[in-house]
């Protein structure tokens, strides 16, 4: 039997597109967003039926790290929508600098946003392959599939906001994996949303976890719980019980770890209404439709953001957003030894003092030597170490306002993204709302000679 098979197709071709965005995420759907802002014809395709990604279909429904604890470091289009979230008493303020919020509000506060917009939604939607130009650091038109069969799609540019990298991967752009690149996976999390949560009485629930593991209640004994984040009067969701091992790349890796997420879930909600006070009439009401995913494919970029930046705190004349989120690499396995090394990493080594921040350049946006194609969210150009701080969806919303910006630039100057003038870019951010307080501007990109 024949090992492989040959697909020939007659597919409808459609054009006119200034910008396609694959990934209706938060780096999508603010690319999407601003870029029809500033008045492209934009095509935004996503996998499942709404918008947001992470913080609706993964319902990891908070953010984190809203400012640097003086000044806020988020602006631009996520400023505005924890502003109308807020004012819409859909946002429920933990203090110092994080929110939870409602997903649904966000789910429509999207659909809304897209459509004044004027943003062309396709949902159900996947890129499955792509036309290269001749010269391989271009893009032609991609291959999309949905309900209605093939569909090939011309644009002049391309954002790859799939978080897993998959459109730059199609592309043949270098890419890094965890578990081919790197000796571990960062385990992802299947969160879950409950109601009935007395948070009056709501306390303790690490010495809880603790306690739990003494008692041998767990299948896993595992001590890193991120636990419950608070959405509403009696609402929250669940964020725990790590799938360790699981692989995003790979479909039964991914199908696996759904199985085995819900089972957790269950599990986390036995042991919050008998050990956690407030919880004992806690309510299980869904498991998320979307993995929870912390690491899978990252692109190779013009700049590769490191560590050593991360350390120095170190800012750049073409930064397109700033942060204050410290390393959140989560723990590898259930043992003792990884939850300390977590715990010294996350709370001593590597956090951020009040009034620190670091700058994320323009370059990790850009798969080296690309014209026309940049990445926004989780699949930047970053070492491990930092893709740990920066893949939280606050920055992914910045880095897909800049992607968009960027976009839109490109097209109207013909400047290629690998040589886009940066200076130019980061005044029309700072027009938009964008906090960027670097002095010194610079027409090109930092980049890493490697």
């Amino acid at each position: 039997m024949p090992r492989t098979y040959t697909l020939t197709r007659r597919i409808p071709a459609e054009t006119g597109y200034d910008l396609v965005v694959a990934g209706g995420g938060p780096a999508g759907a603010a690319a999407a967003i601003c870029a029809a802002r500033l008045g492209a014809k934009v095509l935004l395709v996503e996998a499942t039926g709404c918008l947001g990604g992470m913080g609706t279909s993964a319902m990891v429904s908070a953010w984190s790290n809203l400012t640097d604890g003086r000044r806020p470091v988020i602006g631009g289009l996520m400023a505005e929508i924890v502003a109308i979230l807020r004012k819409q008493k859909h946002i429920v303020d933990y203090g110092y600098d994080g929110v939870g919020f409602n997903t649904e509000a966000q789910k429509i506060l999207l659909d809304d946003l897209c459509e004044a917009a004027s943003v062309e939604v396709r949902f159900f939607t996947r890129v499955i392959d792509a036309e290269v130009g001749q010269n391989k650091k271009t893009i032609a038109g991609l291959l999309l599939h949905n309900i209605e069969g093939y569909r090939y799609v011309r644009a002049k540019t391309f954002i790859d906001a799939t978080g897993d990298a998959v459109l730059s991967d199609l592309c043949g752009a270098a890419c890094r994996e965890a578990g081919r690149d790197t000796e571990n996976i960062m385990p992802p999390t299947l969160c879950s949303c409950h109601a009935g949560i007395d948070f009056g009485r709501f306390k303790n629930q690490q010495q809880s976890v603790l306690k739990a593991i003494k008692d041998r209640f767990f299948t896993q004994p595992d001590r890193h719980v991120p636990g419950i984040f608070r959405t509403g009067k009696t609402m929250a969701i669940l964020n725990a019980g790590h799938i360790f091992g699981m692989n995003a790349l790979q479909c039964r890796s991914l199908s696996d770890g759904m199985v085995r997420g819900r089972k957790l879930a269950r599990e986390y909600v036995e042991f919050y209404r008998q050990y956690v006070p407030g919880c004992e009439n806690m309510e299980f009401t869904a498991t998320a439709a979307l993995m929870g995913v912390r690491e899978s494919r990252r692109i190779v970029g013009e700049y590769e953001l490191d560590y050593a930046d991360f350390k120095t705190r170190r800012h750049f004349p073409d930064q397109i957003a700033i942060y204050h989120k410290g390393v959140d690499i989560h723990v590898y396995d259930p043992s003792p030894k990884e939850y300390e090394r977590y715990y010294k990493e996350f709370t001593k080594m590597d956090r951020l003092k009040r009034g620190e921040s670091y700058g994320l350049p323009y370059g990790m946006l850009v798969p080296k030597g690309w014209q026309n194609l940049w990445v926004a969210g989780r699949c930047n150009s970053s070492d491990i170490k930092v893709h740990g701080a920066i893949r939280d969806q606050p920055a992914c919303y910045m880095m897909g306002q800049a992607a968009g910006t960027a976009a839109v630039q490109s097209v109207r100057t013909g400047q290629p993204a690998n040589e886009l003038d940066t200076k130019q870019l980061v005044k029309s951010l700072q027009e938009a709302g964008a906090i960027l307080p670097q002095e010194k501007l610079s027409k090109k990109m930092t980049r890493n000679y490697t």
